[in-house]
This record gives structure tokens, C-alpha cells and sequence, in this order.
């Protein structure tokens, strides 16, 4: 059974956190202020009861011990406002009367100091007393003197006083909650313009997101954009690559049933390789747009294991061509993941690694690079290489510099067509000693298209 269920709306799971949290807060403080309350009040009386203790000590001192030379009655009373209690073997001074039997038990008491009783248990005196007791001597006469305060009066005002305090906490609790509805209802302000520009954009009204999103929204809204440009692209892809089929497509199957339907002309080694050339062309036509609609382009959430992948690729490439060497140059760590879905990075290497392979007379080199804000990946061969005036014709559709080179020229400008978008570059180069160098540049940061 799960604590807490899926929240509805997040106005209402931030309220229920939010203000139980706050009245458990505010009520934990009023427990604490009456504890506070309750300590600093007996630290302040027993302050006051030894100071009166100490004044009474030094007047029984000045008058040698003399008890009924002392002011008494309603002098200490006023004085002090506090009960007290002077006791030698001659005399024995309580003031007022009524506390007489509490005191007189503190009196036969042999403990000094502050003594706390909560149930005195008398009929007309207080029932709980806060007391301090003070045993000295004046010469061989033994004096007792005890200070004493009533606590029911102090709890009273206490109690007065923490009520009170109950009623402000009550009404700053009134105050939070309106204070946490406001700030809610300000804060997701802008999720409600998020959520009425979703709605334009199901019933057509937008094709893309434009709101001034706070900070952590901003990340969801350029994955929607993106998604809707990847969408988009798609669709643009999938129409193109349907008028570009059927326009290659449609000449090359009328010729061939031109061919066939002619029942006059008996079928020739001619003809039989006339049309063998058409269907290659229709072969190859459907090959080259069965792998594009494979791309998947940038896509978030999507990453491949460039080492692993690069591995594998030189594994099978070194069976395909078993009399040349191919090598991997890397400092990537094993787990180092790139922005790059694994199809697109598969097709980016292998065509290259591919190429390289062909033109190569031995050794083929991929390197692999992570900086801060790119990814590189380079495919070195030692082959014959490329006249500097044909490099810039390199990764045109259907351009083979050599006729003799198996292959339909198709791999570069597979390449081309993937790392543009990725908004990344294709530079060709002459390798250092001999043969060429083709470097691909990719951003580490998925592209956000905006349009």
C-alpha cells in the first residue's frame, strides 16, 4: 500500500504537504514557547527568592539574632510580596498565617534550597509553592529562613499568556494558508498559459510552443518543439522520398514493360542487359531510400556506446576484408555514451569504415574524440587517395570517382545527408602520408530546432 497516491493536480498535492507541515511547525513552536515560558518564569522567581533569602539573612545578622526586634507582618509582605518563614529555637515568625502549615514542614526539613511542592494539601493555603530554604547560624543559635511564592497565581498568567499565544498562532496559520494559495496560484501562472497553448496547438491554432516558461519548464518545452520538428521532418522525408521513388522508379518499369509487351521483337543479349541495368537502377533507387527512412536523426532520450559499436564494426569489416588491417584509436572510457541514436551512428562509421576499406592497400585507422563541445570521428586510409580537385565533389548522391570500385555511391552521401542533421560537418582531407582523411564533426548537445 503506497502513502501517497498519484497527485491530481499540483496545487492540490502542494497544499496538502504545505499546510499540514506548516500547523505541525506552528504547533511545535507553541509547545515550545510554553516550555520556554514555564522555565524562564521559574528562573526569574527563584532569582527573586534568594535575593529576599540573602536580604533577610542580612537584616536577622545586623540585629545579632534577635528575632523580635525585626520588621514583620505586612513590612515583608509588601516588601516582598512573598510568604516567608524565620525560625530559631526561641521563635518561629510565619507571615501570613495561612501558609503556616506548609512552611512549618519546610522548617523540620533538612534540606536547604529550592524546594518545589505541587500538592500541599491544605484547605486555605496554596496548593502548589515554589520555595527557597537558608540554614546558617548567628553565633550558637541556628536560624532558619525560607522564602516562598505562590505558583498558582504565576500559572494562571502562564496559561493567559500561552492562550494567547495559541489564538496569534492560530490566526498566522490563516495568514500561511493564504499565503502558500497566493504564491501557489502566482506560480503555476505560467503552467496554465503552458496548458491553453497546448490546447491551440491540439486544435490547430499553433503549430509550435511559444510561452515565457520559468526555468524548469523550459527544458520540456524545446523537447516538445523538437519533437514537433522532428515530426514535421519526418513527414517532409517521407513525402519526398516517395516522389523521389516514384519519379526514378516510374522510367526504368516503363521501359522494361515497353520491352516485355513487344511481342515482335524476339528478347536479345541486348535487351536482356538493357533491362537487367533498368532493374539494378530500381534496385538501388529502392536500397538508397529504404536506409534513409531508416534515419532517426537527433532524438532525445537516444544514445549509443561509441566504443562498443566502433568494435564491432571493425570486427566484422576485418572479415569482409580479411588482407587489411583495421585499428582503433581512442581515449573514450568503456561506459562514455554519445547524443546519437545507434542506427545513425552505425550507418556514420560503417560507411566510412566501408569506403576506407575498399581504397585502402593496408591500414585503416578510426579514431574517436570527446571535447567539451564536440564529437569527432575519423576514418584514415593509406589508399591512392583524392585529387584536391575532386574532394569538394566527395558526398554527392550517386558520384563514383571510380567506375571500377564496386559500390553504387551511395555510402558518402548517406554520411553527409546523417551528420547535417545532426548539424554537424564533413571535411575531407589528404591523409598525412598518403590516401584520405574524412573527419565528422557532431555538437554533444541534441540540437533544438526553432521555427
Amino acid at each position: 500500500m503506497t502513502l501517497f497516491s498519484k497527485p491530481k493536480s499540483v496545487k492540490g498535492t502542494l497544499l496538502i504537504l504545505l499546510l499540514p507541515a506548516g500547523i505541525a511547525l506552528m504547533g511545535l513552536a507553541w509547545l515550545v514557547h510554553g516550555l520556554l515560558l514555564d522555565r524562564m518564569s521559574r528562573e526569574f522567581v527563584e532569582t527573586r527568592l534568594k535575593d529576599e533569602v540573602t536580604f533577610l539573612e542580612h537584616q536577622i545578622r545586623e540585629s545579632g539574632g534577635q528575632l523580635d526586634s525585626l520588621k514583620t507582618g505586612d513590612y515583608f509582605q509588601e516588601v516582598f510580596h512573598h510568604a516567608f518563614a524565620i525560625h530559631s529555637p526561641s521563635m518561629t515568625i510565619i507571615s501570613p498565617d495561612s501558609w503556616a502549615p506548609v512552611l512549618m514542614s519546610l522548617i523540620e526539613s533538612a534540606k536547604d534550597g529550592t524546594v518545589r511542592i505541587q500538592d500541599a494539601g491544605t484547605v486555605e493555603g496554596p496548593k502548589s509553592i515554589l520555595a527557597y530554604r537558608k540554614s546558617f547560624q548567628i553565633g550558637n543559635t541556628p536560624i532558619v529562613v525560607i522564602v516562598s511564592e505562590d505558583l498558582g497565581a504565576l500559572k494562571r498568567s502562564q496559561t493567559e499568556l500561552h492562550a494567547w499565544t495559541a489564538i496569534v498562532s492560530i490566526l498566522l496559520i490563516l495568514l500561511l494558508v493564504v499565503a502558500i494559495w497566493f504564491g501557489i496560484n502566482l506560480s503555476m501562472r505560467p503552467v496554465v498559459e503552458l496548458k491553453a497553448t497546448l490546447k491551440r496547438l491540439q486544435d490547430g491554432k499553433v503549430s509550435r510552443i511559444h510561452v515565457q516558461a520559468p526555468e524548469e519548464f523550459r527544458p520540456l518545452v524545446q523537447q516538445l518543439n523538437q519533437l514537433l520538428d522532428s515530426l514535421d521532418q519526418r513527414l517532409e522525408r517521407s513525402r519526398d522520398a516517395l516522389a523521389n521513388l516514384s519519379h526514378s522508379v516510374k522510367t526504368p518499369i516503363a521501359a522494361v514493360r515497353q520491352v516485355l509487351e513487344d511481342t515482335s521483337r524476339p528478347l536479345s543479349n541486348d535487351l536482356r542487359l538493357q533491362m537487367t541495368a533498368r532493374l539494378n537502377d530500381i534496385d538501388k533507387q529502392l536500397e538508397a531510400e529504404m536506409r534513409r527512412s531508416r534515419f532517426a536523426g537527433p532524438q532525445v532520450g537516444k544514445s549509443a556506446y561509441p566504443l562498443k559499436q566502433a568494435r564491432d564494426l571493425l570486427w566484422m569489416l576485418g572479415r569482409l576484408y580479411p588482407e587489411k588491417s583495421f585499428e582503433l584509436s581512442s581515449s573514450l572510457p568503456e561506459e562514455a555514451r554519445w547524443p546519437i541514436e545507434q542506427h545513425d551512428l552505425n550507418e556514420i562509421m560503417g560507411n566510412l569504415l566501408d569506403n576506407a576499406g575498399k581504397w585502402s592497400e593496408r591500414c585503416v585507422e578510426l579514431s574517436l574524440v570527446q571535447n567539451s563541445g564536440t564529437l569527432k570521428i575519423c576514418v584514415t586510409d593509406d589508399g591512392p587517395g583524392v585529387h584536391e580537385a575532386e574532394i569538394s565533389k566527395l558526398g554527392q548522391r550517386g558520384l563514383r570517382l571510380d567506375e571500377q570500385t564496386p559500390g553504387h555511391g551511395l555510402g558518402l552521401a548517406i554520411v553527409r545527408e546523417i551528420v547535417e542533421r545532426y548539424s554537424g560537418t564533413l571535411h575531407f582531407s589528404p591523409a598525412p602520408k598518403s590516401g584520405l582523411s574524412v573527419i565528422v564533426d557532431l555538437p554533444r548537445a541534441v540540437p533544438v530546432i526553432n521555427r
